[in-house]
């Protein structure tokens, strides 16, 4: 076996190596752009009305709403039972009261659900891409595995034929040696 042989096989070599990188670094690569989507995800467009709803629900859910509509309902109380009988607007059974805390409730609820709804859609969005990108990595998974498996062929086929060449050399050598002994052992001495 001459030097050009083993030139052969270590470019060979080379040339496996270059190939694993290759693959690694194209993983790598896809990657980085799903984090980067992950990461900046496109901007959601609102309605003014959804807007609004979102608002109101999170002040609605707020403990400044729950307090000052504390401090407002007392004031109210205090007002209507304290105040001479001329200037209360709201006697005793506190009628006007109740209309009001009946008419929040009731504008109240259907913006928070409306509220609700889009949040729960946005976390049926972000569950549906959720499944994408495990199912985007189980492909990649797959994809990984044949490629390693066809570079461990590919490296199992080379080591093959390396022991061949080997075992060719070493025969090569033993013949040379054989010879070698001849001659030697021919020698008159």
């Amino acid at each position: 076996m001459d030097t050009k042989e083993i030139d052969e096989m270590i470019v060979e070599g080379n040339n496996q190596i270059d190939k694993l990188k290759q693959i690694v670094e194209d993983a790598i690569r896809e990657e980085e752009l799903i984090i980067n989507n992950l990461l900046h995800p496109p901007e959601e467009i609102l309605s003014r009305g959804q807007k609004i709803s979102d608002k109101v629900a999170r002040f609605g859910g707020s403990w400044n709403f729950i307090i000052s509509f504390g401090i407002l309902l007392v004031g109210w109380i205090l007002f209507n039972s304290l105040a001479p009988n001329r200037e209360d607007f709201d006697p005793y059974p506190f009628i006007l009261m109740n209309l009001v805390l009946s008419c929040v409730a009731a504008l109240q609820a259907p913006v928070i659900m409306m509220s609700q709804n889009r949040k729960e859609e946005k976390d049926r969005m972000r569950s549906e891409n959720n499944y994408l990108v495990n199912l985007k990595a189980e492909l990649e998974i797959r994809s990984l595995h044949q490629k390693v498996d066809l570079l461990l062929q590919e490296e199992i086929k080379t080591l093959y034929n390396t022991q061949a060449k080997q075992m060719h050399i070493l025969q090569d050598i033993e013949t040379k040696i054989d010879r070698l002994q001849n001659s030697l052992g021919h020698l008159p001495g």
